[in-house]
């Protein structure tokens, strides 16, 4: 009796088409919103903004991405890594000002808004991700795995010798300057925790939306076309290059917006092989197949997951039990390592099938069948 679609009765098309045609599923989505927006930032300090939730916002942009990409369209992907660092420094490059030379004459473009800067690295991460895309016309699997995965290591070596990237720095790392929207920072040393943290989920939000309605469209059905039977799709009138290049560049654009935000409002500083090397696009996959391919919220589970479990691996083994850190980052490891192994034997749609089986058995409860 506590989740029923009785009494939700339709009368026009929009109603029968929303995102959430259920009222209980709206509702409590919108009690979610209510206690994230008018809740949380005034229960914050430094350490629940900078361990837990700016990690889980800025990876579950990037897991919305990558899912886009792996999860709808069925296109393997291993440099989310390096599109992350695309995005970062397109982002410090809008940040500081842009330098170009022209016919030997060089214009200098004014810094731009951070929130504008943020979504114009993802435009350029974009254009780069429809760029290493190309080869998925032609090959797929494992072969498109190697090929995205030598994307991410062009990418990081680029950026670690491409000085004009990083302002001629003798580090070679690039630092966030001070920016602010509204005349609030949410860039630089002193920023309020309130203040980065309704930044990034106020794009999470926007993010979230703009792809909840993408894949439920007809670009959305497309991709899913191309994953299940790609020969199939083309014959039925779905057209292979729109198809895929708009999935890398979907894909791209969420992701360079994750790396943007990893850099300017949580990290701050960051240097290209540390911060977006190739564990950082083994981990967004892991969040994408531990949350669910081809699943929106699969990419919110996936990516809390994988944030919350070392922080309480760390407070149960570090801080209750005493045991050295290093062994305990090890035992972390190893199991994230057989949870990846368990979900593809045992559950191969990851955390978002378990919550739909979950509510199946709501919507049925107390009658067996």
């Amino acid at each position: 009796m506590f989740y029923r679609e009785a009494g939700d009765f339709k009368t026009t098309y929009k109603d029968d088409n929303q995102t959430f045609p259920i009222k209980f599923d709206r509702y409590r989505y919108y009690f979610v919103l209510f206690v994230a927006f008018a809740l949380i930032p005034f229960m914050l300090n430094d350490y629940w903004v900078n361990a837990i939730f700016m990690p889980f916002l800025i990876y579950s942009i990037a897991a919305i991405g990558l899912n886009i990409l792996v999860g709808y369209c069925g296109q393997v992907s291993l440099g989310t890594g390096g599109f992350m660092a695309v995005g970062a420094y397109a982002c410090y490059k809008f940040m500081t000002g842009i330098d170009i030379w022209l016919g030997g004459v060089q214009y200098a473009l004014p810094p731009i808004n951070i929130f504008f800067s943020v979504i114009l690295a993802g435009l350029v991460t974009a254009i780069v991700g429809a760029l290493f895309g190309l080869p998925s016309l032609r090959i797929k699997g494992f072969y498109l795995a190697v090929a995205t995965l030598a994307a991410q290591f062009f990418l990081v070596w680029l950026f670690n010798k491409w000085e004009w990237a990083y302002n001629f720095s003798a580090s070679g790392q690039i630092n966030a300057p001070e920016r602010g929207i509204f005349g609030v920072n949410v860039t630089g040393p002193n920023v309020d925790a309130w203040a980065k943290y309704l930044f990034c989920l106020v794009i999470l939000t926007i993010c979230a939306v703009v792809a909840r309605n993408l894949t439920r469209g007809s670009v959305g059905r497309k991709w899913m076309a191309i994953r299940d039977m790609d020969i199939a799709a083309e014959i039925i009138g779905v057209n292979p290059l729109k198809a895929k290049l708009s999935a890398f560049a979907v894909s791209s654009f969420f992701i360079g917006i994750s790396g943007a935000l990893f850099f300017s409002v949580y990290l701050g500083a960051v240097e290209v092989g540390e911060a977006f090397g190739i564990n950082k696009s083994f981990l967004v996959l892991f969040m994408v197949i531990i949350g669910g391919l081809g699943s929106i919220f699969g990419s919110f589970a996936g990516a809390a997951f994988l944030v919350l479990l070392p922080v309480l691996l760390k407070n149960v083994l570090v801080g209750g039990l005493g045991w050295p850190t290093d062994l305990a980052a090890h035992l972390e490891f190893l199991i994230v390592g057989a949870l990846i192994i368990a979900f593809l034997i045992a559950e191969p749609h990851g955390l978002a099938q378990l919550w739909r089986v979950a509510k199946e058995k709501l919507r049925l409860w107390p009658f067996p069948h």
